[in-house]
């Protein structure tokens, strides 16, 4: 697995009175947490085209996704935006990240994952940055890189409202009916015969 979901974890001695609650009252989601270690590498690529004007040497808010790169130690989910921003200097351009959305997908179930994610870019001969061409030091869409990151990442799943409206939904008067019957109404068309 290449990140870590845990799930929360519960006192195994639960009095009888508790268990009891727990099976009748409604089961939320257990907290999990997308955790990845200090210096662990993961793909990623450019959504939007990054150049610099003359005058221009940084770019904030530029956003990247996730990337199937060989090198990287580890991947992220497939549904994730990270935002970060990139510094020209000279002939590389420098990214670092500072954010990162995440949805896990699980047939019908999502998991949502948002939080600090502190990574910086290094190039293929090692030094900090990626080397670019051009006066405008172009980084074209979909180009793809490694991201390391400068501290571990561990972020708690957050609540998805989405997800808790749908689980309603499939256990509708508790019978577990996704889409009940409507209750008895006049007919629309029988007035207009």
């Amino acid at each position: 697995m290449s990140f870590i979901k845990t799930p929360f974890l519960t006192s195994p001695l639960l009095s009888s009175a508790v268990l009891s609650a727990l099976l009748v009252a409604p089961l939320s989601v257990s907290a999990a947490t997308l955790s990845l270690p200090d210096d662990a590498t993961v793909g990623v690529e450019v959504v939007d085209a990054i150049s610099f004007a003359d005058d221009q040497t940084r770019q904030a808010g530029i956003l990247l996704r996730p990337a199937d790169i060989s090198q990287a130690s580890h991947t992220l989910p497939e549904y994730c935006v990270i935002v970060g921003d990139a510094q020209r200097d000279d002939a590389r351009v420098r990214i670092t990240t500072h954010d990162v959305t995440c949805i896990e997908t699980n047939d019908a179930d999502s998991s949502i994952f948002s939080g600090a994610l502190n990574a910086a870019v290094y190039g293929d001969d090692g030094q900090y940055g990626i080397s670019c061409n051009g006066a405008a030091c172009e980084l074209a869409s979909g180009h793809a890189f490694t991201l390391t990151l400068s501290e571990p990442l561990e972020i708690t799943e957050q609540d998805n409202p989405s997800a808790q409206i749908n689980e309603k939904r499939r256990h509708t008067d508790d019978e577990g009916v996704a889409n009940p019957i409507p209750a008895d109404r006049p007919d629309p068309e029988a007035g207009n015969k």
